[in-house]
C-alpha cells in the first residue's frame, strides 16, 4: 500500500495534468477541434455543427422563460464560444469596453487552466457588444481583476453579438467569441493539446426582473468566482 501511494505521488509530481483531472467536478465536457473561422455573432458557420448545445442552470427567481445555452470548440489558434439566451429587452447603460458590465445583461466565460492555482481568466460580453477582459487572482476569497497588457492585434478577442427580433420585439440574443492563445499565454497548459484538461464555467447575468438573475454551467452557490466548483473540459 505504501509503495502504491509513493508511485501515485510521483505521478502527480511528474504529470500535474493528472492532478487537474482529479480535481474536476462532475462529468467532463469534450471539446472538438475544428479549422479556424470568422465569428459573426450568429453561430452560422458549419464548424458549429460538430458541437452540442449545453444548457445553463438558472440560480435565482424570475425570468423563468429565459433559457440559456452555449457551445464550445477549439482550433490551433484559440477557443470559440457561442452563447444563446432568450430575452425580451436589453438592460444595460454601459457603452464602453471594460465598464462594470457585471451590472448589466452579459454572458461570461471562465477558463481555469491550472486548477491547482487560484488564478483564472474571465471574460464578459454584453448585449451591446461591449467586453470586459480580466485575469483574476482569487487568494483566500480576495479577488482582484487585472486587465491585459498590449491588448491589441493578435491578442484581441474576436467577438460579435446578434439581437434576434420579430414582429413582437426582441426574442433572444447570441454572442460569439474567439479567444486567441496569444491572449491566454503564459497561463499553464496553454495552448491546450489533445487530452489537456482545464476547469471552466459559462454563465449569464440578466437584470430584466429588476434584480440580478444568474445562470451557470458549474454548480456554484453564490458567486461566479467559486472556482473550486468549476467543471472540467477536455480537448479532443
Amino acid at each position: 500500500m505504501q509503495r502504491i501511494t509513493l508511485v501515485i505521488s510521483w505521478m502527480l509530481v511528474l504529470c500535474p495534468s493528472l492532478l487537474f483531472a482529479f480535481q474536476s467536478n462532475g462529468d467532463t465536457l469534450n471539446v472538438t477541434s475544428v479549422s479556424d473561422f470568422k465569428v459573426t455573432g450568429k453561430g452560422d458557420k458549419p464548424q458549429w455543427d460538430s458541437a452540442s448545445w449545453i444548457s445553463l442552470t438558472k440560480l435565482d427567481k424570475g425570468l423563468e422563460d429565459y433559457d440559456t445555452r452555449y457551445k464550445i470548440l477549439y482550433s490551433k489558434k484559440g477557443i470559440y464560444v457561442l452563447f444563446s439566451g432568450k430575452d425580451k429587452k436589453i438592460t444595460s447603460t454601459y457603452q464602453n469596453d471594460f465598464d462594470d458590465l457585471y451590472n448589466a445583461d452579459v454572458f461570461e466565460v471562465f477558463f481555469h487552466t491550472n486548477p491547482a492555482e487560484p488564478l483564472y481568466f474571465e471574460y464578459e460580453i454584453s448585449a451591446l457588444n461591449k467586453e470586459l477582459v480580466l485575469l483574476i487572482p482569487n487568494l483566500d476569497g480576495k479577488i482582484m481583476g487585472w486587465r491585459p497588457w498590449h491588448y491589441e492585434k493578435e491578442r484581441l478577442v474576436q467577438k460579435a453579438v446578434n439581437i434576434v427580433k420579430d414582429s413582437k420585439g426582441m426574442q433572444s440574443w447570441t454572442a460569439e467569441c474567439f479567444f486567441p492563445y496569444a491572449l491566454l499565454q503564459p497561463l499553464q497548459a496553454t495552448p491546450p493539446k489533445k487530452g489537456t484538461v482545464w476547469n471552466a464555467n459559462f454563465c449569464r447575468l440578466d437584470y430584466d426582473a429588476g434584480h440580478m438573475v444568474k445562470w451557470s454551467w458549474s454548480p456554484i452557490k453564490v458567486t461566479f468566482h467559486e472556482f473550486k466548483a468549476f467543471k472540467s473540459i477536455r480537448f479532443q
